[in-house]
């Protein structure tokens, strides 16, 4: 009996300790996807607005004038008409040119360059790495919402935030009670430079295309 116990009590602290290391990844794997799916939206954001631009140097207006510039030809009938013929076609041109003005206010989209701002990841570590005490989800996004108004975070997507800093070994995760408390590691300035240089890359690659 007594060996029996002994082996029953093995097993039990066996499927414990899978059942932590099982809960453990589901963490790490949900804080990484939330990471992509920020990211994703970022991207999709750059796209809308470089499509945009896209369509704005495109010059829509100009079709139109080709398909009229037929209609010039029938002052050939009745010559008299010719002389009015001149002050429509120059009335087309300019209505043509105030079609294409459009295209010179490419400049004034150049929100693009929203992609160079910091992600969220960063913001939030940036966070953690100011504070002189360890902060919860909570905390984090309510500075997030009073620094950062412009970036509406919810609490699920700063806690998955938080979870991968933890995952990149740029923050630490600690219990008191039943809250969790979030630092950053000292190391997380330092990697999280080498993560700034990576997104800038990969952001001007982007607009690049």
């Amino acid at each position: 009996m007594t060996d029996a116990n002994t082996l029953k009590s093995q097993y039990s602290a066996q499927v414990e300790a899978d059942l932590e290391r099982n809960a453990k990844e589901q963490e790490r794997i949900t804080a990484e996807v939330a990471a992509l799916q920020e990211q994703l939206r970022t991207l999709d954001h750059d796209r809308t607005l470089l499509v945009g631009m896209r369509e704005a140097l495109s010059v829509p207006g100009a079709a139109p004038v080709a398909e009229e510039t037929p209609a010039a030809a029938l002052p050939k009938a009745r010559k008299p008409k010719d002389e009015s013929a001149a002050p429509k076609q120059r009335a087309k041109k300019a209505a043509a040119g105030k079609k294409a003005a459009p295209a010179k206010k490419a400049p004034a989209a150049a929100q693009p360059r929203q992609a160079g701002t910091p992600t969220l990841r960063e913001l939030v570590l940036t966070l953690l790495t100011a504070s002189t005490e360890p902060r919860s989800a909570a905390e984090v996004t309510t500075t997030l919402g009073e620094s950062h108004p412009e970036r509406k975070a919810g609490g699920t997507v700063v806690r998955n935030t938080l979870e991968s800093l933890v995952a990149r070994g740029q923050a630490e995760r600690t219990k008191q009670n039943k809250s969790v408390f979030y630092t950053a590691l000292p190391a997380a300035a330092k990697d999280s430079g080498k993560d700034t240089s990576k997104d800038t890359v990969e952001e001007a690659a982007t607009a690049g295309a």
